[in-house]
Formats: structure tokens, sequence, C-alpha cells
């Protein structure tokens, strides 16, 4: 996003908006709140005032794999306040040394609910733990688990270096067992660099200095961190992979540990009762079999619940997960490509949703704020997602499963403007990180296509889209790929004729693309019409104007014309799908559904969902 505002074309529309009147410089005053260490939020949501150190994100972070059950996980969530203090990434770490600041875990440093508020290339965060002794007991070992951290962390504990990590958008793990003392505090240190778009790493809309259409950053500790305890040998990751047949799923693990004789017994669960198990090797996939099956679809997100039991020796290690039993695919239909859900054709009717909080910029304030812009996209009607250049916490994925909507997941862009000057080293990390994510993820219902490039952001060749392309179906050949969104847009400009989708950006649009020989067609940005509401903006950022409209009733009905013409036309070309520009405002862009604190929602929720209804439902006509 988005093909008519970069760069420069975007600060001369902004001028021209301003001198036409279109946009107001002098807003009305945002709402605000003040956040736990009693600092002003720039623009408060309604879940801000409820984070405090003593319930930063409590919920247990990771939902498909939760030890020995989701409702009864055994954990110690570490979120909630850490020393902290910014560095010059020379000084050594600072180990048994108070730091002279505090952070609010998991915000990242540039957010209000983390207390700083301020960007840092370099800093570190340090904690003292105490350890609970079962968490020892029994020849047990202890993990340290972060759900994410931007860009590169290096972890101590008891001054021993246990990880390195480098991605911002992965989560990683460490065995601390060898390291802990045996009694007392334990002293944890996270080393970290976060360059931004300094360097070309994977940043998406983030930027040092934000304006138009990217953001202010998010740096640091951004996704939850843990400990549990484990067997010697754990799981650490379980992967349910529908049979193109729609009565099994294949089981893939991996295992933290020595793989040894290490034996996995797996059990479906639909509704309370077993309807298939299997029992293998754990180091090999297994073939397990669904009695009676019930499939996952948007109209009915139907999840399967799966109990396994990793034995080596006398220890066992048992986890619950879940997952849905459903197929993507291209088909011809009607003699042209188009995207099957379960065999049948479907309109994949999205919102572009970009996961940016005002209060925690890449950080959801709570669990439910996280769930409500996915709700809120259901009851409007739609039934798909586009993540927008960012990937989320699991949690995000686990409310998607159960809500039912579909999702393209985008990969995080390296910065744009730059693609001429990307060393080999630059696109090996950038191909690295791809597959890092579509290995974490793949084992998410929810997602059901895959978008590496977005308009040529940080794409360094033509053919590098239809490269990377065939990288991800290597992964993942379950899913589809649309290997460049907006083909007609914006930096290296042209079609990889590659992968699922042939897709165009058409604002306000709707484009309406044709399938080719080989790929269904999409139009993967449109609409984004403007509609600020003074007192929910956010405070001394320009507008970026698309195609500004007068008031509620104007930005109403500019959505359902705009829709209608694919209910009407895109259907009839034989569209899979479109995706509108956006769920809710961000920042300087004001063409949200909802305002970006999510507390005004612009639209007529019956008069969006009736059109979206209309048009999903003639799409499944043909």
């Amino acid at each position: 996003m988005n093909c008519n505002f970069k760069g420069r074309r975007a600060r001369a529309w902004v001028g021209m908006a301003v001198a036409m009147g279109f946009v107001s410089m002098a807003m009305a005053a945002p709402d605000k709140a003040t956040v736990w260490n009693g600092k002003v939020a720039p623009l408060a949501t309604p879940w801000t005032a409820e984070v405090s150190p003593g319930n930063a994100l409590p919920e247990y972070p990771r939902p498909q794999l939760a030890r020995p059950s989701l409702e009864h996980p055994q954990w110690m969530s570490l979120n909630g306040l850490w020393q902290y203090a910014p560095a010059d990434g020379k000084g050594a770490p600072p180990f048994g040394l108070t730091l002279k600041d505090q952070v609010l875990v998991p915000f990242p440093i540039e957010s209000v609910l983390s207390g700083v508020q301020k960007h840092a290339d370099f800093m570190f965060y340090r904690r003292l733990v105490d350890v609970p002794a079962a968490f020892t007991a029994h020849g047990q070992h202890v993990r340290l688990n972060f759900g994410a951290v931007a860009q590169d962390a290096t972890v101590y504990v008891n001054g021993t270096q246990v990880a390195s990590h480098v991605g911002g958008y992965t989560s990683f793990s460490a065995d601390i067992t060898k390291v802990l003392h045996a009694s007392g505090q334990q002293e944890i240190v996270v080393a970290v660099h976060a360059p931004v778009d300094g360097a070309n790493v994977m940043v998406g809309k983030q930027r040092l200095k934000p304006e138009g259409i990217f953001y202010t950053a998010a740096s640091g500790i951004w996704q939850s961190v843990w400990l549990e305890p484990v067997p010697a040998t754990s799981l650490a990751q379980l992967t349910f992979t529908p049979a193109r047949s729609l009565d099994a799923f294949t089981v893939t693990a991996k295992l933290d540990g020595s793989h040894d004789n290490a034996t996995l017994h797996v059990t479906a669960y639909a509704d309370g009762k077993a309807v298939g198990e299997a029992s293998g090797p754990a180091d090999q996939p297994m073939h397990l079999a669904i009695a009676h099956p019930r499939l996952w679809s948007p109209q009915d997100p139907f999840l399967y619940t799966f109990k396994a039991v990793l034995a080596q020796g006398d220890q066992h290690d048992e986890v619950t997960s879940y997952a849905g039993l459903r197929t993507v695919a291209i088909e011809k239909v009607d003699g042209r490509n188009r995207i099957v859900l379960n065999g049948k054709p479907t309109f994949l009717l999205a919102t572009l949703d970009q996961g940016y909080w005002p209060d925690g910029i890449y950080t959801a304030p709570t669990d439910a704020a996280l769930k409500f812009d996915i709700q809120k996209t259901k009851d409007l009607g739609f039934n798909t997602i586009r993540k927008h250049i960012k990937v989320e916490p699991a949690r995000w994925f686990y409310w998607a499963d159960h809500i039912g909507l579909m999702v393209w997941q985008d990969m995080p862009a390296l910065p744009n403007g730059r693609n001429d000057q990307l060393s080999d080293a630059d696109k090996a990390g950038f191909r690295a990180d791809v597959s890092a994510i579509v290995d974490q993820l793949k084992g998410e219902t929810s997602i059901i296509g895959w978008i590496p490039f977005n308009e040529g952001w940080g794409q360094w060749s033509i053919p590098a889209a239809a490269e990377l392309a065939a990288q991800i179906k290597q992964l993942d050949p379950s899913r589809l790929v649309d290997a460049r969104s907006g083909a007609n847009c914006c930096d290296t400009k042209g079609d990889p004729h590659a992968g699922d989708v042939y897709d165009v950006h058409d604002y306000q649009g709707p484009g309406l693309p044709s399938p080719d020989a080989e790929r269904a067609a999409i139009d993967g940005e449109h609409g984004g019409l403007t509609l600020g509401v003074p007192g929910h903006v956010w405070p001394n950022t320009p507008i970026n104007p698309y195609g500004a409209v007068k008031d509620r009733d104007a930005l109403n009905a500019g959505y359902v014309a705009n829709t209608a013409v694919l209910r009407d036309k895109g259907v009839a070309k034989g569209m899979s799908g479109s995706v509108y520009t956006q769920i809710t405002d961000v920042e300087g862009e004001h063409n949200g559904l909802f305002t970006y604190d999510r507390k005004v929602e612009k639209v007529d929720e019956a008069q969006v969902r009736a059109i979206n209804e209309a048009t999903i439902s003639a799409g499944a006509q043909h």
C-alpha cells in the first residue's frame, strides 16, 4: 500500500489537500488517557487505561502448543516491568548492575505503554527472576521463550549467553537449565539492536522518521516473554496440514533435545469426543485420519483439538494443540481460474489490516483489543483479512482461526526506495526471514496464502518475486502464493508471471483484473475513502488523503458503491477477491472503517455487511 501516495507524491498531495480544505491541521484534541506510569497517551484506545505492570498481556501466548493444556498451562509470564537502558552498541552487557530506567514488556520502546516512548538503536533489558522450584524438579529443564524482539537479540542468563536471534518477526527460545543458580534470583539480560530502516532488514511500515504511509517504529521486545518447564526432550512445534481428501491431517513435529527413540502419539477430538489417533517416530510425518470430518470455513470455523504425548524412555511431554480441516487451491470454474476453499469457489472479500495501535504501536494493549479488529471485520461481513506487511503474535491467529477469517499473510518489506542498492547479504537475509516466517506460521488454519512482495518494495528484480514464490511453495505447497501484490504499482513494476494469483492495486477502484491461464485474479488494494473524525486522530500528523468524503453518509455510500462494482462486474470477470483499504485509520491515514483509537465506527455496520454478504454470495455462484 499504496500506489498513488509514495514519497514526494504523498507530501505533494498533503499540501494540495490542505490547500483545498480537505485537511484541517488543527483538528480537535484527541482523546487522551494517563498510562500506568503517569505519561499521557497521544491517543488512547478503550483499553489503554487497563494496562498496568501487573497485567501486561497475561494470557498464555502460544495457543497451538500449550503444555499440558491451554486451560491449565504450566508457565511463568515474564511480561511486566524490566530494567532498561539505551546503549551505544559498544559496551559490555550490564551484568550485576541496576539499569536506570524501566520498561513495560512487551510493549515496544517507542510506545507510550512501554513507559519509554523513545527510540534507541541499541538497548539493554534486565530482569531478576525467581524460578519456581517445581520447574526444575524431577529432572525437568527450563526454557526461556520470546515471541518476538526487533531486530537482533542476544540473551544472557546469569552472565552466560544462551541465545542469539536475528529477525524481528519470529519467535525463539533457549534451554537455560545449565546456567541457573541452585537457589536465589536468576539474572536475565537482553541486548537488542534495532536499526529499523537504518539497515536493509524486514521493517514493514516502520520508519525512524514516519510520514505519509509509513509509521512510528516498534523496537525491542514487542511480544510476550515467558518461562516453562519441559522434559529433556520436548515438543518445539506441532503442525497439522489438512489432506487434500479433507478427511485427515499430516502431523509433523519439531523437537528440542535428543530425537533418539522418541515416539509421538496424537489424538484428535471433536467437541470432546475422540475422532482419530496416530502414533509413530516423533521425527517422521504421521497420517491422522478423521472420522466424520467437519470442515473449517468462515461460515463454520470448526477446530479440532489435539492431545499429543511425546515419549522417550520414562520421560513424557504432553501438549494440546488445535487446527481446522480445510484446503485452498486454484481450480477451473466455468473455464476460469478461481480460488476454491474446500473445493468450492469463494470470493475472498478482505480488509487491509496493518496491526498498529496508538498506545502500543505494534503491540495491542490487551488480548481483547487484539480480538476486536478481527471480530469487527467479521461483523462487517468480510470473510478475509490481508495482514499487511507485519507478522502478528500467535494469539492474533488464534482469534482469526476461532472467529473464522481467511488470512493473506504479507511478508514485512525491506525499506523501500533501495531496490538497486541491496547487497547479496541483504537479499539472503530477506530470503531467510521469509522461510522462518512461513515455517513458524504454517500450522495456522486461517492463513490461506502468502504475499512475499507488496508493490515492489524491497524487490530487487522482477524475477525476484517468482524466485520467492517458488521458495515459499517448496516450503508450503498447501497454500496459495501471491508473488507480488500490486503488479501495476509502484517499485520494480512488472508482472512476474508466477505464483497462484494475479493482483493489481487501484485507488479508488476497484480494479477488475481477469484470471489468466495459470492464475486467479484479485484486486489486492482499493478504496481508501478518507474521513477524519476530530478528537480521534493521531496528533501532529498531516492527513494522507486517498479520496476525501465529507461525512459518514458519504463514506457509507462510497463504500457500498465501490463494493457493488465487485459484485456486479468483478465476479462476472472471474475475480476471486479484493482488499479494501482499510479496517482502521493508522497515524496519518484516515481511510479506516474505524478511527485509529477504535472508538468510532465510521460506517453503518448493517449497510456494509449487506453489500459485503451480497458480493461474497455472488462470488460463490460462479
